[in-house]
């Protein structure tokens, strides 16, 4: 591998390990990148880590193992990313969202595409909004009034570039938006060089001439389950306040919620007819006291201050 530092270590981190690999970011925590990836490659000798067990370092060799064979080359990773107007940031970078060091296993870098020219927003200028793809009307029109509302007050929307809610968010938040903030922020899933879904692709490109695509995935990395659950807590490190707009009762939105709660960001949810379906998971993290109900932009506001 062509490793010449920090950067291409992480970046080849990526292409071996899923995101929020616990062991992974302990031994960088406690070797660096370079010499974590030297260990999890086979290239250094194992030895006694703090907080590791020796199976678990066993596990993490054998995780890296599926995905190694030698011709990963991050520094091709890095040159494609910028080819594509983007980049790879980690921490201590300029543009690094200190949001994302709040959460219990920080991601090993980001992936980016697009605008980065003023950097990713604090915390308290960024609300994700989420919910289900299948959003009903009523859906649809509380998602478009909240994001155009929040872009218009400078705020950067976040969402996951789904159906539904996620694309409603963004297509909004790019119509309010101002010249003086980001309008929004797409964080999928896969590769940032790939528009997942297909379906989303004009509106995944319309948004990188002022907002961004983020990723902890390298490019050509197809989405998984797993990797759409874990990008939910990109999504809440990133913002303020979460805001579910609908939701069913098990719905992936409320994973996102259960993240900005961990990591105390405020959580928020829109309350709906009690006879829908697509609202039983706002009501129920209401219920359950994890968040507040909103029914405009203001109240929303009201939390980044809070």
């Amino acid at each position: 591998m062509n490793i010449t530092g920090d950067r291409t270590a992480r970046a080849a981190l990526t292409r071996l390990f899923e995101p929020a690999d616990r062991v992974v970011a302990a031994i960088i925590g406690q070797l660096g990148a370079y010499a974590t990836l030297r260990l999890l490659t086979g290239e250094q000798a194992p030895h006694a880590l703090k907080g590791v067990t020796p199976e678990e370092l066993t596990a993490a060799v054998a995780r890296a193992a599926q995905h190694y064979t030698g011709d990963i080359d991050p520094q091709k990773d890095l040159d494609d990313a910028a080819a594509m107007g983007g980049g790879f940031l980690i921490p201590g970078d300029e543009h690094w969202p200190e949001g994302v060091d709040d959460l219990e296993v920080p991601p090993l870098g980001l992936w980016y595409r697009g605008n980065l020219t003023a950097g990713i927003p604090a915390t308290d200028r960024c609300v994700t909004l989420t919910g289900s793809r299948d959003c009903t009307a009523y859906g649809a029109a509380i998602a478009g009034d909240f994001a155009h509302g929040l872009a218009q007050r400078g705020i950067t929307v976040i969402s996951g570039l789904g159906y539904g809610v996620d694309a409603i968010s963004h297509k909004s938040a790019l119509a309010g938006g101002t010249p003086k903030a980001m309008s929004t922020i797409a964080v999928v899933a896969g590769g940032v060089d790939r528009f997942y879904p297909s379906g989303n692709a004009d509106l995944g490109r319309a948004l990188l001439g002022t907002g961004l695509m983020i990723s902890e995935m390298p490019a050509g990395t197809a989405p998984t389950r797993h990797r759409f659950l874990q990008r939910g807590r990109i999504m809440a490190a990133l913002s303020g306040a979460v805001c579910v707009v609908e939701a069913r009762y098990r719905s992936g939105a409320l994973n996102t919620a259960h993240h900005a709660e961990t990591i105390a960001r405020h959580v928020a949810v829109v309350p709906g007819p009690v006879t829908s379906a697509n609202s039983a998971g706002c009501h129920r993290l209401a219920r359950d006291g994890s968040a507040v109900l909103v029914t405009e932009t203001n109240e929303l506001m009201e939390l980044l201050t809070s």
